[in-house]
């Protein structure tokens, strides 16, 4: 089966992340915060929250410069990893338990923060389901929500003023990010790949292969009576 998982960046610029709840505490410990200058204080506010990420006890010890990058040594979020590919552009790699790792895309413009990250790639099925789900769902998020671009496939996007751009409000937003598409995922996977499972199930029983990964879907490959 093919991986449903799997997308290059960039996601899609038009959408825009909203909610009213604080329905994420975080993936990590961060603070710090700028002045003056909007997006210099945004960008110092966001390497500083990824430092900490980045950092074995949770702390950075200064400022990250351009380049920087996380070893996936941190304590509190192990395999948490960062790069800087351009001024302003961040590209942050969260470690999940369900999704094997969401990749965040983090753009400072000039009067806001875009937020995107693939979370899954175009239903094979059911996409007025999935579709449903995904609008409900966003009346409850906090900092972005569940967006669709022009092939169908899903990602989380979201804007933040610069002005609210904190290292503490990143953290949130990031863990908003990972319990949306790492929770969700398997949700995903039932809802609009089912026969896509059962496939790969048959496929790999008739020829003795591990079927482990795909123990969650036991109610779709081995149903009861």
């Amino acid at each position: 089966m093919a991986g449903p998982d799997e997308k290059p960046e960039p996601a899609p610029e038009s959408a825009s992340g909203r909610g009213d709840s604080g329905g994420s505490g975080g993936i990590g410990g961060a603070g710090g915060e700028g002045t003056d200058d909007p997006q210099a204080a945004a960008v110092r506010a966001i390497e500083s929250a990824l430092a900490s990420l980045a950092s074995p006890d949770g702390e950075a010890d200064g400022p990250a410069g351009d380049g920087a990058q996380g070893d996936g040594s941190g304590g509190g979020t192990p395999g948490v990893e960062w790069e800087n590919p351009s001024p302003g552009h961040y590209v942050i790699k969260l470690p999940g338990t369900r999704k094997l790792s969401t990749t965040c895309s983090l753009v400072v413009g000039r009067h806001s923060l875009s937020v995107n990250a693939f979370v899954i790639r175009r239903p094979d099925e059911n996409h007025a389901e999935v579709h449903r789900w995904l609008l409900e769902r966003n009346s409850r998020l906090f900092g972005v929500a569940y967006a669709i671009d022009q092939l169908g496939d899903i990602y989380l996007a979201g804007k933040l003023p610069l002005a609210a751009v904190t290292a503490d409000e990143l953290d949130r937003v990031l863990g908003a990010v990972l319990e949306q598409a790492d929770g969700s995922f398997n949700l995903l996977l039932e809802k609009g790949f089912a026969t896509a499972i059962r496939k790969e199930y048959a496929w790999r029983t008739a020829r003795g292969e591990s079927t482990r990964n795909l123990d969650a879907f036991r109610h779709l490959t081995q149903p009861s009576g």
